[in-house]
């Protein structure tokens, strides 16, 4: 081969958005975040925390708000058990999937391909890859409501700025992995902060809120099951099982030293809880907010600009009302959407690596999932001209694609970490651990068949 004829190939090589990939899981990232040798707990903790905050986003994305809200302003302060009970399931299943990614230094995706043959790979990944459109829509549709909200954009217009944000994700590549955990935990701390706020002034009834934690059997009614199944399957999403998996093996450490590891689990576990709680008390004050200030007359408040607007009616919200309240929430609406769009584009690139061994630039992933999402959102805002009921209904149906796809990840999860084989026996699961995960699988498999029975026979 001539010298001119290795720099054009070099050059070809260089070109191609779409390289074959079979290395370590998110390779630019993976084990460069430096753990100290002798920290302290808080200074070790410290260093661990960040990929807690990445996967929390999924539990309280735009297609948790109008559920959390929605199911106070109907039912007050009840389904407040539901949060609890799917945020403790939550916790579980993170911290099997950290562990399971520390442990083997694969990602889920990885481990189940590697199980598996190619076709079925490839079909485990083009649900997954679906299961993330699905999660885009909802961020999609709340992006463009915010943008509506806040500037008065038109609905057609601000879908089609969402694209845009694949620039925000090309300076965030440049800032370091590091940076983008401070980032996403910045927006969660706003969102927190605006919510904590609007609870406050609403001067909710604290002793019905905490009555509420313990499960009533009122819950089983008809239309309580359906809003708490709701709750549920926004919550517990399968592609956060993926992310977590992978940016846990972000840190560095020495997977040759048996206590390195068990260090690196534990650490990875509480940075995990810590980040739950967080999303934990943000869907709760979204609940207790629309208890405090909306039960009694929520029926019409199904859509994100109903509640903008509710939040400045002094006949619903009562005194506390003001422009102030609708500007916060749609201010954190908006850092929701930004937060789900870093994260579903890590996820993506997992699993597109993990099953079919092939990768693109992360601004290219984000681009063509973006406009893949982009394209039913668009179709319903010029068919339904732009009415947010219609752009409402298809959020809820992308929330029950993303419950057919769960046990997709849930069964394997459960399956690998329950394997001496593959964990060791240091770190197999305990079998109260096992009991309770597959407890929670069956459980929510079939509560989620129950979502996709429902929707079935409502057409």
């Amino acid at each position: 081969m001539t010298e001119l004829q290795s720099v054009r190939k070099q050059s070809q090589q260089r070109r191609k958005l779409i390289e074959y990939a079979n290395g370590p899981s998110l390779e630019e990232i993976n084990s460069t975040v430096p753990i100290p040798k002798n920290g302290n707990f808080w200074r070790t903790l410290a260093a661990f925390s960040g990929p807690g905050a990445l996967v929390a986003v999924g539990y309280m994305d735009p297609g948790n708000w109008v559920t959390s809200i929605g199911g106070g302003a109907q039912y007050g302060y009840l389904l407040i058990s539901v949060i609890l009970i799917s945020s403790l399931i939550a916790m579980l299943l993170q911290y099997m999937a950290a562990k399971l990614g520390i442990v083997t230094q694969m990602d889920l995706a990885q481990t189940t391909r590697a199980h598996t043959g190619k076709v079925l790979g490839v079909i485990l990944w083009i649900t997954t890859e679906a299961a993330i459109c699905a999660t885009d829509i909802a961020e999609v549709i709340g992006g463009a409501i915010a943008l509506q909200l806040l500037f008065h954009i038109p609905l057609v217009i601000g879908v089609s700025l969402t694209v845009l944000d694949v620039l925000l994700l090309l300076l965030l590549t440049k800032l370091g992995f590091r940076k983008i955990e401070a980032i996403v935990i910045t927006l969660i701390s706003v969102i927190l902060l605006v919510f904590l706020y609007e609870v406050v002034v609403s001067n909710p009834n604290v002793a019905a809120m905490f009555a509420g934690f313990v499960p009533k059997p009122e819950i089983l009614h008809t239309g309580q099951l359906t809003m708490a199944l709701g709750i549920v399957g926004a919550t517990v999403m399968p592609h956060n099982l993926y992310l977590h998996s992978s940016i846990a093996q972000s840190r560095s450490i020495d997977h040759n030293n048996e206590k390195e590891v068990a260090k690196a689990v534990k650490f990875a576990t509480w940075d995990s809880n810590i980040q739950l709680s967080g999303a934990f008390i943000i869907n709760c004050l979204l609940l207790v907010l629309g208890a405090a200030l909306f039960f009694g007359h929520g029926e019409g408040l199904g859509t994100f600009t109903s509640l903008f607007n509710a939040l400045q009616d002094n006949q619903l919200a009562g005194a506390v009302a003001s422009p102030v309240l609708s500007i916060l929430f749609a201010v954190a609406l908006l850092a929701s959407g930004q937060n789900s769009t870093i994260t579903g584009t890590l996820t993506g690139q997992i699993v597109m690596e993990g099953y079919i061994h092939l990768k693109m630039p992360l601004w290219a992933r984000r681009l063509v999932t973006r406009l893949i999402s982009v394209i039913p959102v668009l179709a319903c805002t010029i068919i339904y001209h732009g009415e947010e009921s219609a752009m409402d209904n298809l959020l809820v149906n992308s929330q029950v694609f993303l419950s057919i796809a769960l046990p997709i990840s849930m069964i394997p999860l459960t399956l690998f970490t329950s394997s001496k084989k593959i964990m060791g026996e240091r770190f197999v699961n305990k079998m109260w651990v096992t009991l309770v995960a597959w407890a929670c699988t069956i459980v929510l498999t079939y509560l989620n068949l129950q979502i996709v029975w429902g929707f079935i026979t409502s057409l």
